[in-house]
């Protein structure tokens, strides 16, 4: 082996982790061609810290507070390395992948931002299509000037050109655990979308609950090639029209009093 073999890729994979003893081993593993593995733990009761320290993560305990944007800015100024990539603990670096960063990292072209393609899977069947994939994520960039914005959906910012990946190398994204979850998130989502209608000064109509809905339904499964998953795509979808109605719904009710207002028996 080479002395430049040898040497430790300079870069720092960043991982944000809370009770994530079930994903962060297989995560962890997937990075393990990185100079580090470094855990942004906040607070986590369960083996998250342990598992994570065993397989030689740096671990860095930090408060989120809510902020996943404040929280990956903190997780930037903690990397040792010039080059970062954001990691979650759901999603794996397939080995395709894990060469093309280790290239990149190598010629140290530091002008430029990479983006690469996810996968996710659903009940062990990739979803493909009905607008999940190639879903492009920002992931790859230079640590000098970058931080990230937003509470919920948070952007990196950065002063590079940004450059996408060819789909071939994705990330694969175990994106829910169960349908309580998925639903779950769909109701925050949801809410949190209401309440961006609200402040970009929309009027609510009541006919745009149905209308929005129906499109969203329509677009995924057909337009989009959501059928083409096969029963899971058709639920997807569904949910996604459900999701819309929510929105415009909370949307349209957001502010109008919700006390009774009749005779009290």
């Amino acid at each position: 082996m080479t002395r430049k073999s040898m040497m430790k890729l300079n870069l720092s994979v960043l991982i944000l982790a809370k009770n994530e003893e079930q994903q962060i081993e297989a995560c962890i593993r997937s990075a393990s061609f990185a100079g580090e593995v470094v855990v942004i733990d906040d607070g986590s009761t369960d083996r998250t810290v342990e598992i994570a320290s065993r397989l030689g993560a740096r671990i860095v305990s930090h408060a989120m507070n809510g902020d996943w944007g404040a929280q990956q800015t903190f997780a930037i100024e903690q990397a040792a390395c010039d080059w970062v990539y954001f990691l979650d603990a759901d999603e794996r670096i397939i080995p395709s992948l894990a060469e093309r960063i280790t290239q990149i990292v190598s010629e140290d072209d530091r002008t430029v931002a990479y983006a690469n393609a996810r996968l996710s899977y659903l009940w062990e069947q990739p979803i493909r299509h009905g607008g999940w994939f190639p879903d492009y994520v920002v992931r790859l960039f230079p640590k000098k000037g970058s931080s990230v914005e937003g509470v919920v959906h948070p952007a990196i910012r950065h002063p590079y050109r940004e450059v996408r990946l060819p789909k071939k190398y994705y990330l694969i994204h175990y994106t829910y655990r169960d349908w309580e979850h998925y639903l779950n998130k769909m109701n925050l989502y949801s809410t949190l979308a209401a309440k961006k209608l609200h402040e970009k000064g929309k009027t609510p109509y009541f006919v745009n609950i149905f209308l929005h809905a129906a499109w969203a339904w329509f677009h995924m499964y057909i337009v989009r090639g959501g059928f083409l998953d096969g029963r899971i795509g058709f639920v997807l979808a569904l949910f996604h029209a459900f999701y819309t109605l929510s929105k415009y719904a909370k949307f349209y009710y957001l502010g109008k009093s919700n006390r009774h207002v009749g005779e009290v028996s």
